[in-house]
């Protein structure tokens, strides 16, 4: 089934999205996606495109602490594959007690109940079966339709048009994670390229189960950086770690020169490390190329530790705990 939600990936981007309750919604240029988990990371990819859109992601129970002036001048859009992530509804529940400007993304559950209750515009995700972290291409046109984001949903059909495959990225992901087998990885990348990092680090945990981590430069040069300093004490600890950077050539150049020469800093001292280029003609092109690597390598990783890729049974034992 992951193989083939990974295959079927690119077919997302043709899908029509409609709002109901279109009527009610009003226009806005300023945002909260209140999201978790894959819900979050269509967020991420728009923020990734156009670093100037004023678009807050909010990964928590309840609102952002902002003043009730400057919520009530955003659109707050819940963001849930599933329609049952409690901290997402607990957002749209302030939200609705405040009468802020709502909408709603969802496949089904009490989100979408709670749209169609209180006549919210609200878009329905297809029921195709998959995970919410392989849902990213439908959950990403949707938010870019509420938002009247035509230029994004522009960008999305010349992939369309442009034959846009994961074929071409499953080899470079097998290799990639038989090159990480039995390490730790870590994903640099540049702030503006943050977003990519995290959805890496979220493939890698969720259909790799593996652990997995991000940092961005130029930060991590003046901490996380000296931690990979090995000594002969802390030897055992770094040679866990395997770094890959994701390299933008649209990068500011100083963080390119830091990037390169962490990368030989890093092995001077032993340590593995690894550029990989971001690869596409366009800025989207780059970033769906990016997490479709992502997806294939975690996908082998899973297959060279012998555990299953799709589904997330911790997750699932959480919400159980957390809801008795």
């Amino acid at each position: 089934m992951m193989e083939k939600a990974i295959n079927d990936f690119p077919q997302q981007f043709a899908w029509q999205p409609t709002i109901e309750n279109g009527d009610n919604l009003k226009p806005y240029v300023k945002f909260i996606v209140a999201g978790m988990g894959g819900s979050a990371i269509p967020a991420q990819i728009l923020k990734t495109y156009d670093p100037f859109i004023d678009l807050i992601i909010h990964r928590d129970y309840d609102l952002p602490q902002l003043s009730d002036k400057e919520l009530g001048e955003r659109l707050v859009i819940a963001s849930s594959y599933s329609g049952g992530t409690e901290e997402t509804i607990s957002a749209l529940g302030q939200a609705l007690s405040k009468g802020l400007g709502n909408a709603v993304i969802s496949m089904g559950g009490k989100l979408l109940e709670l749209a169609k209750e209180h006549n919210l515009p609200y878009i329905q995700l297809p029921d195709t079966g998959i995970q919410p972290r392989m849902a990213t291409g439908f959950i990403t046109k949707a938010m870019a339709t509420l938002m009247h984001y035509e230029s994004f949903l522009t960008a999305m059909s010349s992939l369309v048009a442009g034959m846009f495959s994961a074929q071409p990225f499953k080899q470079p992901g097998k290799e990639l994670a038989q090159e990480l087998h039995g390490s730790v990885p870590v994903i640099y990348a540049s702030s503006r390229n943050a977003g990519l990092a995290s959805t890496w680090k979220i493939k890698l945990n969720e259909t790799g189960k593996i652990p997995a981590f991000y940092n961005v430069l130029s930060e991590l040069n003046h901490n996380e950086m000296t931690s990979f300093d090995v000594q002969d004490t802390t030897r055992a600890l770094s040679e866990k770690f395997y770094i890959l950077i994701l390299f933008d050539e649209a990068d500011h150049p100083q963080v390119q020169k830091r990037m390169d020469i962490l990368i030989r800093l890093y092995k001077d001292r032993g340590l593995r490390a690894k550029k990989i280029m971001l690869q596409g003609e366009t800025p989207l092109a780059k970033i769906f190329s990016s997490l479709l690597l992502a997806d294939w390598t975690a996908f082998h990783i899973a297959k060279l530790y012998g555990v299953e890729s799709e589904q997330v049974p911790m997750v699932e034992e959480f919400k159980k705990l957390i809801e008795t």
